[in-house]
């Protein structure tokens, strides 16, 4: 039996993985999709650690501004644990061989040259850079390190359920994507890396469409517990038409926020949930929002935002260098997920940890800090690796029972018998239109009660609804209804949270409700009833 089953192949899971081979662990790693093409590949802007390259930062810096964005919800040793580990977590990559964007400097120091800019709600420059494309040139990183520490990595994989015995974590099973099959791997501990829940904001998303909460829903089932499922961060620059996600580089870099009069009307490094809500206010008063970056010029440009003019001029047919560039604010990050302890471990299921976006590790809060999620995976993905293992060593090597396995394999069969009466794509697209417009940027308890009702019927609808496509192998058709099915399950937990925190904290506002409130300085908990599961 392998020590170490971790489940996501991104930033996370890679960390995780390194981290445990190196411990002497044996590790296999599953993944939903081809590798490296993981969400991590879409995080541009860059990855904060407190090195002072380009001018005053330090430590304490970092540790204020990161508890200043999460408006006081999280857990200050947690922080502290996360923004120690920046620097390090940077050297770490440099031997590994991540690109970073340089400055030119005398020093002998390998971070010392790592170029840095100002992302929002920073008090310094501080996100070490890769161009536009820092998050993709880890996740190269790291899987060509994967590749040389001979890891093994199983590609479309696609998560069903955890496998537990009396509340231990002994594996998990998944749909064999290729084949068709149904199959279970037994671990003596596992991680979680599986992502966010963006897409049930779907069409209304910087995420991809596979973002469906998949491994926080299997932990729901298994008994574990979620928690801050309300706080939803929502970029405020995605393209107008198609939600392709500008990065914040493009106003780390000196780029305006103007209206469709030409006005300013916001400091465009404010804390994201700030300037969304400002972005939201111009649009909800009929005015046009563009992102203006002309005055850079076409070198500056082409030599640090590259990425942002390929993606302007695919996907909005606009040339940046020469044009304005519309925009309007779009789901982009969950900072809840499942609730995890001080050492990663899954509240309610020992022997699984979670690390990434996936995990609530309490340390974004209400309101992540641009710069703070590469880290996060980095940091804590190495930490959850490294608990994971030491688990490992004292964990029984007794393989799990085929119980989970046989209860899955109905399922999937069932899926293929059901009648395709109703089109789940179109109720996929109407959920994702419910959320961003009553459980969006700005909310309000009447809208919350009328989206949660929906929700309940399309839950109610579920019996009724299938696939066309019957292919048993390579079937993407039944993959995306899985997907649709995990975020249908999560809806509730989002709007039930927002429903009940009467206050308005980073990116949760509430119309009514417009204060912070000290009654609510709290984390929202949530576990399903031993019937549900």
């Amino acid at each position: 039996m392998i020590d170490l089953l971790v489940i996501g192949a991104g930033g996370a899971g890679l960390s995780a993985a390194l981290a445990a081979k190196e411990a002497g662990a044996s590790v296999l790693v599953i993944g939903k999709t081809s590798p490296a093409s993981a969400q991590t590949s879409m995080a541009q802007g860059g990855i904060n650690a407190a090195l002072g390259n380009a001018g005053e930062d330090r430590l304490a810096m970092h540790i204020e501004d990161t508890i200043a964005s999460a408006h006081g919800l999280c857990n200050t040793d947690m922080v502290r644990k996360m923004c120690q580990g920046a620097p390090e977590a940077i050297t770490w990559l440099e031997r590994l061989g991540v690109p970073f964007s340089r400055i030119d400097t005398a020093q002998k120091s390998p971070t010392a040259s790592v170029a840095q800019r100002r992302l929002g709600g920073a008090s310094a420059k501080r996100a070490c850079y890769a161009q536009d494309y820092t998050g993709l040139k880890i996740l190269h990183t790291l899987y060509d390190n994967c590749l040389k520490a001979h890891i093994e990595i199983f590609d479309n994989r696609y998560l069903l359920n955890l496998v537990t015995e009396e509340g231990i974590a002994k594996g998990a099973t998944f749909f064999n994507i290729h084949t068709g099959e149904i199959e279970q791997i037994n671990a003596k501990s596992l991680v979680l890396a599986t992502g966010g829940y963006g897409s049930l904001y779907h069409g209304f998303t910087t995420n991809a469409y596979g973002s469906s909460g998949d491994g926080i829903s299997a932990v729901l089932r298994a008994g574990g517990a979620v928690s801050d499922m309300e706080f939803v961060q929502f970029h405020p620059t995605a393209l107008r038409e198609s939600s392709i996600l500008i990065s914040e580089s493009a106003r780390g870099e000196g780029g305006y926020l103007v209206n469709g009069e030409g006005e300013r009307f916001i400091d465009e490094l404010k804390p994201r949930d700030e300037v969304a809500r400002a972005i939201f206010r111009e649009l909800a008063d009929g005015k046009e929002v563009f992102l203006d970056v002309r005055h850079l010029g076409e070198a500056k440009l082409m030599a640090l935002l590259p990425q942002e003019i390929a993606l302007c001029k695919l996907h909005a047919g606009v040339d940046p260098v020469r044009s304005l560039i519309p925009v309007k604010p779009v789901a982009h990050y969950s900072m809840g997920g499942i609730d995890v302890d001080e050492v990663l471990e899954v509240n309610g299921i020992k022997g699984c940890f979670a690390a990434g976006e996936c995990s609530n590790a309490k340390v974004h809060g209400a309101n992540r800090l641009g710069g703070n999620s590469l880290l996060e995976i980095i940091v804590f993905g190495r930490v959850a690796g490294e608990n994971a293992c030491q688990y490992a060593l004292c964990a029984s090597s007794k393989p799990a029972e085929k119980t989970q396995l046989q209860k899955d394999t109905e399922y999937i069969a069932e899926i293929y018998r059901r009648t395709n009466h109703i089109n789940f794509y179109e109720t996929r697209r109407r959920l994702g239109e419910l959320f961003y417009e009553k459980v969006g940027i700005v909310r309000e308890n009447r809208s919350l009660q009328q989206a949660l009702d929906e929700v309940i019927s399309m839950q109610l609808a579920l019996s009724e609804t299938g696939i066309a496509d019957k292919a048993k192998q390579h079937n993407q058709n039944l993959v995306e209804f899985l997907e649709f099915t995990n975020a249908l399950l999560l809806a509730p937990t989002v709007i039930s949270s927002a429903l009940a925190r009467d206050e308005s904290r980073g990116a949760h506002f509430k119309r009514g409700f417009e204060q912070e409130d000290e009654a609510f300085k709290k984390h929202m908990v949530l576990r399903w009833k031993e019937e549900n599961r």
